[in-house]
């Protein structure tokens, strides 16, 4: 998906969505995530073949990676549970065998809500000790204004990564790592060795401010640390598939992880200098990176509020 398509979609996903996003209300009704729910509903899912039989499927919450072989799929997240059927779709328009591999690169509901039924259709799940934990329990996410219960045994990770696992898949060698807490305390990364493909999660979105899920485990730290993790996994070459925005290059990489650490830096200057949050809001510390990154799920504020909280 070309980044024009790509950003007219996104802006109908979210619209609504943004201004309460970083507030707390009574009903759960208000909370983006029904109301991402409700567009995901509506979107079409659309698939860009990337390179070694690695495809992207986009327009369920998060980005999906799929490795399509003769005799199975291995997928790297699987999107909003409301797609099942036009996910299904894309999948069968892939050609190959079933889902055999799950990845979830994180909990979060946009790429870990389809685990239950591709669990069903054939897929073991892999995931970080942290992310069995998150979908085990029921978690309250005040940014998101929504109470999420836990998945049913069937859709939790019963192949555990906290440091790195390497695996053959045809012919076809995946290498999955741990982050650092970054986005989330349970963050992983999947890169297809062959076909010289990344996949981030949500340690970087291509285009955007990225959320940082304070409640478990993230940090502006950690997403920096993450974000250099990741530039040094990728060349020239590398195709990379961020957790939301279209699909991405080393150098968008290296951008995202600059923007990252001067606004860390504005961040913390005015907090040193005892400001408080709304003061600093007030400095506009974001203003020069505003009209590439902060025009869509994140704004300005939002994320200034994010880094503040974090230093």
């Amino acid at each position: 998906m070309k980044s024009g398509s790509w950003r007219t979609w996104l802006a109908a996903l979210f619209v609504g969505a943004c201004a309460s996003i970083a507030t707390t209300s009574d009903a759960q009704t208000d909370s983006p995530v029904i109301k991402i729910n409700e567009a995901a509903a509506k979107a079409d899912i659309t698939t860009t073949p990337l390179r070694g039989g690695v495809s992207a499927l986009m327009g369920s919450g998060g980005n999906i990676a799929v490795l399509t072989e003769p005799d199975g799929k291995f997928l790297v997240d699987g999107g909003i549970a409301v797609s099942k059927d036009k996910i299904q779709k894309a999948l069968a328009g892939l050609g190959g065998g079933s889902p055999k591999q799950l990845v979830n690169t994180h909990w979060h509901w946009d790429h870990t809500d389809s685990n239950v039924w591709l669990h069903e259709a054939g897929a073991t799940i892999i995931g970080h000790s942290k992310t069995l934990d998150h979908l085990s329990k029921t978690v309250r996410v005040e940014d998101w204004n929504y109470t999420f219960q836990p998945l049913p045994a069937g859709g939790r990770p019963t192949v555990l990564v906290d440091s790195e696992k390497t695996m053959e898949f045809g012919p076809e060698t995946i290498v999955i790592r741990a982050y650092k807490s970054s986005h989330t305390d349970g963050d992983l990364s999947v890169y297809f060795k062959k076909a010289d493909v990344l996949v981030t999660g949500d340690t970087f979105w291509n285009g955007y401010y990225p959320f940082i899920d304070y409640v478990e485990g993230g940090g502006i730290d950690g997403m920096i640390e993450a974000a250099n993790a990741n530039v040094s996994m990728a060349t020239e070459k590398t195709i990379i598939v961020p957790g939301h925005g279209p699909i991405a290059d080393r150098n968008q990489l290296v951008a995202f992880r600059d923007m990252l650490v001067a606004i860390r830096k504005n961040v913390a200057d005015l907090k040193t200098k005892g400001l408080t949050v709304d003061e600093v809001i007030a400095a506009k510390p974001t203003s020069a990176f505003d009209a590439t990154w902060g025009q869509y799920v994140i704004g300005p504020e939002f994320f200034t509020r994010l880094v503040y909280r974090g230093l």
